[in-house]
């Protein structure tokens, strides 16, 4: 099954498709005209590297090859798993290439759209914690409509499941609905960890509070939220956001958790869907002057 579905195959960097071997030889191959800056795109729950190319024209690792001289690395990644055990690959696949990249690392730039954010702050609070070397390298971390916070529609389909669980004739639906991969229930929350869910009823309707997780110190941490509207101040735009994650989430401020974001560091792109983020105009130029 994991050979024909390409959500379910190992994390990997992808070049044209296909998965690279992580040794000097075939990065020097895959990478001939490598810098010392690499920056990192990993895509959200059930995308490819290839969504980054939505909508068309160049993708933000093309432009900024040209504009800035770094070097773009897509990473493909099963989203069904569990966003910490997806960290601890990225960990692990960062480690590899650092140490096999044809010239020496100065600068390493993170940028995750949706699921992809959460799943590199869990790599970074890992490699952290384990000092692992490639980490030191690590200037931006960029979420592009990540939901910090939890995504609203996993948030209510938990809170359905265990409705419907109550009676024997809706019981199941209930248990259709619990089939859903851990990595869309970590959703729910914005979990990072693996003291989220390890030895927890993933079903209960009330559970322990999320682990707060700290931000890396030494990167800068930029941050993109949408709506659906123009203005984020539209009763449409606080009842939908980008259609899948809120502003709040995106920002990581909401009236019960916070994540110390420099609001500096954040934009906000008014009539653009969630999955805009991946190639939008504007945010491509808040992007190149990020990482510039």
């Amino acid at each position: 099954e994991a050979e024909g579905n390409p959500l379910a195959q190992p994390m990997a960097v992808r070049v044209q498709g296909e998965p690279l071997e992580l040794d000097p030889a075939a990065i020097a191959t895959a990478f001939p005209a490598a810098t010392p800056r690499i920056v990192v795109f990993l895509h959200g729950l059930m995308e490819t590297e290839f969504s980054w190319g939505f909508g068309g024209g160049e993708t933000y690792g093309a432009r900024l090859e040209r504009d800035l001289g770094a070097t773009a690395v897509h990473v493909r990644y099963n989203s069904g798993r569990r966003i910490s055990a997806n960290g601890r690959s990225l960990s692990e696949l960062m480690d590899e290439l650092a140490a096999s990249w044809p010239v020496e690392v100065e600068q390493v730039a993170l940028v995750g759209h949706s699921m992809g954010g959460l799943v590199a702050r869990s790599a970074c609070h890992g490699a952290a914690l384990e000092e692992a070397d490639w980490v030191r390298h690590v200037s931006h971390s960029v979420s592009l409509g990540t939901p910090h916070l939890g995504a609203p529609l996993e948030q209510a389909v938990h809170v359905l499941s265990a409705g419907l669980a109550a009676l024997p004739e809706t019981r199941p639906f209930a248990n259709f609905l619990r089939r859903r991969s851990g990595g869309i229930r970590d959703l729910r929350r914005g979990s990072l960890v693996d003291a989220d869910w390890r030895d927890q009823d993933p079903d209960a309707l009330r559970s322990a509070a999320c682990e707060e997780i700290p931000l890396l110190e030494g990167a800068k941490h930029c941050f993109v939220s949408a709506t659906i509207t123009r203005s984020d101040r539209h009763p449409l735009a606080r009842l939908l956001g980008d259609t899948l994650v809120l502003v709040p989430s995106a920002t990581g401020r909401s009236r019960t958790r916070r994540i110390p974001f420099d609001e500096e560091l954040g934009m906000h792109v008014g009539g653009a869907s969630h999955f805009a983020l991946l190639n939008h105009p504007a945010v491509y130029e808040r992007l190149r002057d990020w990482l510039a």
